[in-house]
Order: structure tokens, then C-alpha cells, then sequence
């Protein structure tokens, strides 16, 4: 069994002449992802390997997230995640290495929401993502594989958080 968190970049600030990739957060998309790792820790939720796109709202997602949790942590960053489609984002899954068994994926929208519909089974948190994957949200997927490479068939959603569900969230946040 192995697990995938899927983890969109907390919201973002489009200044004027700033390029899309390098947006930054704004300061209720820091507050989100600071509140997003300590929810991460106080559920005991890690991942042992990382992959993410090195968009600047992502990287600065991932600092703000660590200072949450309370540590550091390795990332491998990859311009092909650079607002990648699901097929893309899958492609990377299943490259994986096998001694990996919980998978963090940090992007962008609607990549990520395409993929946690794709490799998740109907219920409560499947509709909840149908109806929107907003900025900072969270998913937590079981996937019924020993392989990284055997991922195809949809698994089961354990968790969803929004920024909206943590202490101090509000509807406001999200995109």
C-alpha cells in the first residue's frame, strides 16, 4: 500500500509586471500554509519523499509548511511540474522509487485536481474535490499498490484539508 498526499500551492499575490511563475504568496496564503504543517504535525502526517513544482507560490508553499511542522524538508524540484497536467503529474508518480511509501506532490490547479479525481473512488471527499481543489488543500490518498509504477487504479481518499477546515481559516482563503 502506498500513500499520495496531493498538496495545491497556498494562495497567491499577482503583483504588477511579475511573471505567473514567479508569484508570490500573500499573507493570508502564509498564514494558510503555516497552519497547513501544524495541522500536518498534529496528525502525525509526513511524507518520505517530495516532488514539486519550483514555481515561487510553491517553494514559498513548502517553506511555509516546514515552519509548520517544524523542520525542514527535502524537496526534489522539477520545471516538468510547472503547471503539469494529471498525465504528467502520474508520469513523475510512477518514476518513483519503491523504497518511497508516502508521496508528497506539491503544484498547481487543475493538474492536481484532475489527478486526485482520477485516483480516487466516489464518496464524500471525491465530490467535495468535483466541486473545488482550493489553494492550500490536501489530499490524502491510499493506493492499493506495492509499485509506484502499478498506479492506475483509483485508491481511497483518507483525508481532505482545506484551509477553510483549520483554526483560523476562513472561506476567504481559497480560490
Amino acid at each position: 500500500m502506498k500513500t499520495l498526499f496531493l498538496l495545491r500551492h497556498a494562495k497567491s499575490d499577482w503583483p504588477a509586471g511579475v511573471r505567473d511563475f514567479d508569484r508570490p504568496l500573500n499573507p493570508r496564503g502564509k498564514a494558510a500554509a503555516l497552519a497547513m504543517g501544524q495541522e500536518l504535525r498534529r496528525l502525525g502526517l509526513a511524507a518520505d519523499h517530495i516532488l514539486a513544482s519550483p514555481a515561487a507560490r510553491v517553494e514559498e508553499t513548502l517553506v511555509m509548511v516546514a515552519d509548520g511542522y517544524g523542520g525542514r524538508m527535502a524537496v526534489n524540484f522539477h520545471e516538468d511540474l510547472y503547471l503539469a497536467s494529471p498525465e504528467t503529474l502520474l508520469a513523475f508518480i510512477r518514476e518513483t522509487e519503491d523504497r518511497h511509501d508516502r508521496l508528497l506532490v506539491v503544484g498547481h490547479n487543475p493538474g492536481l485536481q484532475q489527478l486526485a479525481l482520477q485516483l480516487s473512488a466516489a464518496g464524500a471527499e471525491h465530490d467535495a474535490i468535483v466541486a473545488k481543489y482550493p489553494t492550500g488543500a490536501l489530499s490524502e490518498i491510499t493506493l492499493p499498490v506495492e509499485r509506484w509504477s502499478e498506479v492506475e487504479e483509483p485508491g481511497r481518499i483518507l483525508r481532505l484539508l482545506r484551509p477553510r477546515d483549520l483554526e483560523g481559516g476562513s472561506k476567504a482563503d481559497e480560490d
